[in-house]
């Protein structure tokens, strides 16, 4: 019995060498938030039960794309139509990247408030609002000029570039971490302190948190592209942020080279609501990446292993 148990084991690895058509491994990117690792140890630790070899590598939202045109990089799971677009058109129309379709996350991200600061701001959410109260948001730092926390600066977003084209009177202060970014959201909300940030979702934090998104005027491609069109005839990115499907991108090369990986990779699909829970057990409840995703494929196999092709 055990040496028939050894030779199905290996009958069991030929097969699935021969359906991978390459034991290197497939890179995944990495970067600073904690619903994209996320969402990439999962999609890893599916890969992994279907017998494919993983490498995760950490990389920069948007410089990646350097790596995956040359194949340096393999999978981006999550490319944010909010924040991305631009570097995903200009890398779609090389040839050498593509689109696996979309995670089932949408995705906003905009400037957010927590809701008692309408008291001193109360024509919000409306952004003109922003022109009369600017100083209920100042800090010492920055007073007069109200203080807007953006996000790091490697995740873009245009966000000085809106201030300088509404004319709105404020400094752009960059978190250096995702962590840092909620640290002091939670630091400011406590004590009723005033800030406006850089809020997303899929997050934990539009959820714990009473408040709003500001109401910027609508986006437009021509927007971001065309300083003649919108509010300021002179400047781009007069406008809010684009907000849309969370998208997973490849190397070109994937498909011929791993035809049923990037076939598993196209099937992912997650929820906001799934997203969030599970950034909220590693943000706010101290768990680990690898034991929430553990936990969740535990409690979600049959969805998992349906997303695996044969």
């Amino acid at each position: 019995m055990k040496k028939l148990s050894i030779a199905c084991a290996a009958l069991f690895m030929a097969t699935s060498v021969s359906a991978q058509e390459s034991n290197d491994p497939i890179k995944l990117t990495l970067h600073d938030w904690s619903g994209q690792l996320i969402t990439t140890t999962l999609m890893g630790e599916v890969l992994e039960e279907a017998g494919y070899n993983i490498e995760y590598v950490q990389a920069d939202y948007i410089a990646q794309f350097a790596g995956l045109k040359t194949g340096d990089l393999h999978v981006a799971m999550e490319i944010w139509e909010t924040t991305g677009r631009e570097a995903m058109d200009e890398a779609f129309a090389t040839g050498k990247v593509v689109n696996l379709g979309e995670t089932g996350m949408q995705a906003i991200e905009e400037w957010w408030y927590p809701e008692y600061m309408k008291e001193q701001c109360p024509g919000l959410p409306n952004w003109e609002a922003l022109k009369d109260c600017a100083d209920a948001f100042s800090t010492p730092e920055t007073a007069p000029l109200g203080r807007y926390l953006g996000g790091p600066v490697t995740w873009g977003g245009f966000d000085d570039e809106r201030v300088e084209a509404l004319g709105l009177d404020f400094e752009v202060v960059h978190a250096g971490t995702d962590a840092a970014l909620f640290a002091e959201l939670e630091a400011a909300y406590q004590r009723k302190d005033p800030i406006i940030l850089w809020v997303y979702s899929p997050h934990w934090a539009p959820s714990k948190y009473a408040g709003e998104f500001v109401d910027f005027p609508a986006y437009s491609a021509e927007c971001y592209n065309d300083a003649s069109v919108g509010l300021n005839p002179n400047a781009a990115y007069d406008c809010g942020k684009p907000r849309g499907p969370i998208w997973k991108v490849s190397w070109a090369g994937l498909s011929d080279k791993w035809p049923n990986a990037a076939k598993t990779i196209e099937n992912f699909t997650i929820s906001n609501d799934e997203m969030g829970q599970m950034v909220a057990e590693v943000d706010l409840n101290g768990k680990t990446v690898a034991d929430v995703v553990a936990t969740w494929m535990g409690a979600n196999k049959d969805k998992w292993a349906s997303w695996i092709a044969k």
